[in-house]
């Protein structure tokens, strides 16, 4: 699939499965995939955060639409693993710091939940039903691992705006907003000359 994508025509492929497949229900929450993952982009850009934060918060859960073990369903007893599905499909065009905020926002739930015990309680069912699927909070030997990566704090940023987008009467932009802000980014981890 990512084979003929391009720098210059994977903002506009982002932007088609938002506008195709984003009416789809998000896990059990009461808002969509779409109004998900721009509620955290909308969350951040409010916040004043860095481009990579609310380009990271909005592809966040890009993956639920790429795996190819499909979306989640709340009957499962398995993970899809969308995290590292998503990871795949932006790792060409996107810097680490964005990829490793997709690729590793389940796991970053998983280490806040063994590092910073109040947080289990901001969890949603359906957060908690995944965490289970997921493996739980992370052991000692897992928290060691992950505190090494240098996105760390983005990583961790990225999972407090997953979680807090969940409003099912929140209002946003649409991904059009956002999409001049997404190729910037592309743009400067592909090396694209802006004219």
């Amino acid at each position: 699939m990512t084979a003929e994508l391009t720098p210059q025509n994977i903002v506009a492929f982002l932007g088609d499965i938002f506008e195709r497949r984003g009416g789809e229900e998000y896990l059990g929450e009461p808002v969509t995939m779409a109004q998900h993952m721009l509620q955290g982009a909308a969350l951040a850009e409010r916040a004043g955060k860095p481009e990579r934060i609310i380009v990271a918060a909005l592809l966040h859960d890009i993956g639920h639409f790429t795996s190819e073990f499909g979306t989640y369903h709340p009957d499962d007893t398995h993970d899809r693993h969308h995290e590292e599905a998503g990871a795949e499909v932006l790792e060409a065009f996107f810097p680490s710091v964005v990829t490793d905020c997709v690729r590793y926002h389940v796991a970053a739930k998983r280490y806040l939940c063994a590092t910073r015990p109040e947080y289990f309680g901001r969890l949603s069912a359906a957060s908690v039903h995944t965490l289970n699927l997921q493996g739980g909070p992370m052991d000692a030997d897992e928290v060691a691992a992950f505190e090494g990566n240098p996105n760390l704090s983005e990583i961790v940023e990225v999972r407090y705006l997953d979680d807090a987008g969940k409003h099912a009467d929140m209002k946003t932009p649409d991904f059009a907003h956002y999409a001049p802000m997404v190729q910037r980014i592309v743009d400067a981890h592909c090396g694209v000359a802006v004219l």
